[in-house]
């Protein structure tokens, strides 16, 4: 099978790899519909040093399932399923908890499950996923053995794979930043999560959104989804233009979208006394929370890594209805083949996010 492996920093390559079998009673082979680069990809993608060996790359996938191990029950061979960003087991406390991120037993896409295997990453043709039936999320309409008739096309494959982790993981900072009717939000960051940060800011009923972006066909996109407004302003600047846009106060809530110390700066600079701020943005950049600023203005803070299966169940029905589109953040679509084009792609800012086609 084909996989995309990264060697080194800007060093991405599509080879030919072992196909998967199971090995675990828990695993499911997943051969995979769409996949996709992540903002998050870039980081080792950009880094300074690059792995100590090659390694498969990828964490967002969509597919079927074509065999599942003895321990299996509630997975079927032809079940269309998504798979979150996270692997986890479903059983131990923190799945329990609804923090699936931080599973006892979770297994690394493109790394190692608990004995210590290789997992594929998720761009790749096949998958094997360890702990399936606590990871996979099985879409039955469109699962022929559960009576599903429909079948995905492109525009709906888009939107399943946002699913995966971006539109989860904006909808979690909305969430934990306690988004609702009537209120102001700011979005810090304009990429695929910030994106759909907005779009989750919408859907819980924001009176007022405010999209920081610099870059003109993002921005279409942010209006798009919902945002009233569009601050390409940055640092002091930036908040006065929200206060400005506010009436004179700043935003009840800021959602922090991008994992730098400028960013996390420019999200506190915006938020109101009293306000709340959810962040989700990866910490590779150095953020920082000052307690001084945090206790002077009462500002709420919560946020981290996205348990996304949890919020398949509750935005599922709207993306099959067609009334959520949140595929709209992929702007570019290329056969796995090309994965160094769409790295080079994202990273030089000629795309916000790339599908990969198998």
């Amino acid at each position: 099978m084909r996989a995309t492996i990264i060697h080194a920093p800007g060093d991405i390559r599509v080879e030919d790899r072992p196909e998967p079998r199971l090995i675990h009673g828990s695993d499911a082979i997943v051969r995979v519909a769409a996949s996709c680069v992540c903002g998050s990809d870039l980081w080792p993608y950009r880094a300074d040093q690059g792995p100590e060996e090659p390694k498969p790359i990828g964490h967002e996938f969509i597919g079927t399932v074509t065999a599942v191990g003895d321990d299996v029950r509630e997975l079927q061979v032809g079940d269309f399923v998504i798979s979150p960003w996270a692997n986890s087991c479903g059983q131990c406390p923190d799945c329990r908890n609804g923090v699936q991120v931080a599973c006892q037993h979770r297994a690394a896409w493109g790394g190692r499950d608990e004995s210590g295997h290789d997992v594929e990453g998720g761009q790749s043709e096949v998958v094997r996923v360890p702990n399936a039936e606590g990871t996979l999320f099985v879409v039955p309409e469109l699962s022929p053995q559960r009576g599903g008739t429909r079948t995905a096309d492109e525009e709906l494959l888009k939107s399943l794979l946002t699913l995966t982790d971006v539109m989860g993981t904006g909808y979690h900072a909305a969430k934990v930043a306690g988004v609702g009717p009537g209120q102001s939000v700011v979005v810090v960051g304009d990429g695929a999560v910030g994106l759909s940060a907005v779009l989750s800011a919408k859907l819980l009923g924001a009176e007022r959104i405010i999209a920081m972006s610099r870059h003109e066909d993002r921005a279409a996109i942010a209006r798009e989804f919902g945002a009233s407004d569009v601050v390409a302003e940055r640092g002091k600047a930036g908040a006065e233009q929200v206060r400005e846009l506010l009436g004179g106060v700043l935003a009840d809530c800021v959602l922090e979208c991008v994992g730098t110390k400028e960013s996390m700066d420019q999200a506190l600079r915006s938020t109101r006394a009293g306000g709340h701020l959810g962040y989700v943005g990866v910490p590779a950049g150095g953020p920082e929370l000052p307690l001084g600023v945090l206790f002077s203005k009462n500002i709420t803070v919560a946020g981290g890594a996205a348990s996304t299966r949890n919020y398949i169940a509750e935005l599922l029905p709207a993306v099959l209805s067609g009334d959520l589109n949140p595929g709209r953040v992929f702007d570019s679509v290329m056969p796995l083949e090309n994965a160094p084009e769409a790295y080079r792609a994202m990273d030089e800012r000629r795309a916000t996010k790339v599908m990969l086609l198998p």
